[in-house]
């Protein structure tokens, strides 16, 4: 694929990176043992659980179950994705991140371009607001709205000067039109996009800016103006206000999606930090996505005039693929006449925090919205209803609150307990209550699993295992299908840390078990571990040739068996005497 990172590349990273430093870098480590500890970042607690690995190059909280190597770590703790993790990383070390295609690794360049440009063009606004005396309508403007020079300041808040070519006098004219500040003419010329304005720069959640908002200060229109799309903004994916909410709160309790900038600045001059807005589009599956990367828990706010009530029924739409079980969505409507920045300076922070623990919870604005004009008192209504709401319903994910929906629905499920020894299919042990579980029903480990394990833990062990010279092709039992998937792995990548062997893992059927078993701990000194990996192995064989008896057993008494299978069957039952 153009412009892939060559998986060489990532396992070199990871020997290059001592995970303990890394880690200690953004949460304090202490050292205790072998081990090196902290508090959990990824949950509360109180005492700490989260155990770093040097040895192993990897990472494992007994609280929460979080666990992964360095890559994982800067995912997590930093809401990347897995090649922004890979380039920070790779900027932690001090080295470029190659590219196996040149015209990519062009493309990052200019991107790197286009970020410093826009950078540039943020400080010169900055500058304009503060020293260019048409500046000062804008600074008045923004007092009379209320905010304060904190809040400008943290949210680099600039002003455009009303001239043709205020940026175009100072910067490159291809990277400004690059990145959206420049619109060129035929001549090959060009003038500024954004001219006596006041400005808000975008910034992503790594920080960057990738392009702006503009507001004018009199009555022309356009009232805003964003910037179009480029290589490195798409208004359809960001929301302004995102970067700086994580600045202050990595893990909100909630985050609430309101109309526009000036909301989200009023909002933060009040103390509430935790809000963003769309950038003139309506709230998209991909805007909810992103955000429930940081929270649980999303508010919508809207004006409660008619075009914040349709806006509502657009986004509840959206909110419905993303709706896995422990994330939740409420609706808040104003009071008409009211948005965020006017009702908090009315009612002030107590009053405005009133109208969010109000909040309607998705499922309840849902039904009222569908059975608002359908009379529930006949079946033709109930009919009516069940037909409208299916549809949405079903693009919920599978689980819990999917099945509460459609409970809700058939007039089972809210109002009455729902009955989960009814949805077979849902359980597993992870969803089920703790006293739910009959004591003795876990099995121990098999001793494949802990094979695995060791494995994983300790690669090397791929020589003591092959020294047995032993045939998998012939044996069939629970489990060899990930035994052989790591020998193979460990043959072909001949991983120097069990972090680059989890990395191999990433993205495969396999990824979620390698992880779990990677973290395993078995308590015992390292000099014990090849005996303790040799007994696995024999136990392991064990029920491979006890399940392979009662197979042929079996086959004797029901169809029979041929001749090579009676001597076999001969041989296995002498050895058991």
């Amino acid at each position: 694929m153009s412009g892939r990172i060559p998986r060489e590349f990532i396992d070199d990273l990871l020997v290059r990176v001592d995970i303990v430093d890394l880690i200690d870098s953004h949460v304090p480590l202490k050292k205790a043992g072998s081990s090196y500890v902290a508090r959990c970042p990824f949950h509360s607690e109180k005492s700490p659980s989260f155990s770093v690995n040097r040895k192993k190059q990897f990472y494992h909280c007994f609280g929460c179950g979080a666990g992964g190597n360095a890559i994982s770590f800067l995912m997590a703790f930093n809401h990347l994705d897995f090649v922004e993790a890979i380039e920070d990383l790779a900027g932690f070390v001090g080295i470029e991140v190659p590219r196996e295609a040149v015209e990519y690794r062009q493309q990052k360049q200019d991107y790197s371009a286009l970020y410093s440009i826009l950078e540039q063009a943020a400080v010169f606004y900055v500058e304009q607001l503060r020293n260019n005396p048409e500046g000062v309508a804008a600074v008045e403007y923004l007092k009379r709205r209320g905010l304060s020079g904190d809040i400008a300041r943290e949210f680099s808040l600039g002003y455009a000067p009303n001239e043709w070519d205020s940026l175009a006098s100072r910067f490159e004219h291809k990277l400004l039109v690059d990145a959206g500040l420049l619109i060129s003419k035929d001549d090959g010329g060009g003038y500024d996009r954004f001219r006596g304005r006041l400005m808000f720069p975008i910034r992503d959640k790594r920080k960057r800016i990738i392009g702006f908002g503009a507001r004018v200060l009199d009555d022309s229109l356009p009232k805003y103006l964003n910037s179009p799309e480029t290589s490195v903004f798409s208004k359809g994916r960001e929301l302004y206000g995102l970067s700086e909410l994580l600045e202050k709160d990595s893990k909100p309790k909630r985050i609430l999606i309101v109309e526009g900038y000036m909301d989200v600045l009023a909002l933060a001059q009040f103390g509430i930090f935790y809000s963003v807005a769309a950038l003139g589009t309506a709230t998209s599956k991909i805007h909810l996505d992103l955000l429930f990367r940081f929270t649980s828990e999303i508010i919508f706010c809207f004006d409660g005039d008619a075009a914040g009530k349709k806006a509502a029924w657009k986004a509840v739409q959206e909110a419905f693929p993303s709706l896995k079980d422990g994330r939740q969505v409420r609706i808040i409507f104003l009071p008409e006449g009211y948005d965020p920045d006017s009702l908090i300076r009315e009612q002030g922070i107590a009053g405005f925090e009133e109208q969010i623990e109000g909040a309607e919870a998705l499922s309840d604005y849902f039904f009222g919205y569908l059975s608002r004009d359908i009379n529930l008192d006949t079946v033709e209504g109930q009919s009516a209803l069940m037909s409208n709401a299916r549809p949405y319903i079903e693009k919920i994910p599978a689980g819990f609150f999917r099945e509460m929906m459609f409970g809700r629905l058939s007039g089972e499920g809210v109002g009455g307990a729902l009955d989960i020894s009814k949805k077979p299919a849902m359980l597993n042990e992870s969803l089920i209550p703790r006293q739910m579980i009959s004591k003795g029903k876990k099995s121990k480990a098999s001793p494949v699993r802990i094979v695995v394990a060791h494995l994983l833990q300790s690669p090397q062990l791929i020589d003591v295992f092959e020294q047995r010279e032993l045939d998998l092709s012939t044996m069939s039992f629970p489990g060899l299908d990930v035994l052989k998937d790591v020998l193979l792995a460990i043959e072909e990548i001949k991983p120097s840390s069990s972090a680059v062997l989890m990395e191999y893992f990433r993205g495969t059927a396999n990824e979620k078990v390698v992880n779990t078993l990677i973290n395993w701990d078995f308590f015992i000194l390292s000099k014990g571990v090849e005996a303790e990996f040799l007994g696995a192995v024999d136990l392991m064989l064990l029920q491979a040739e006890e399940s392979q008896l009662n197979e042929l057993l079996t086959r004797e008494r029901e169809s029979g068996l041929d001749q090579e299978e009676r001597k076999l069957l001969g041989k296995m039952l002498v050895k058991r005497i």
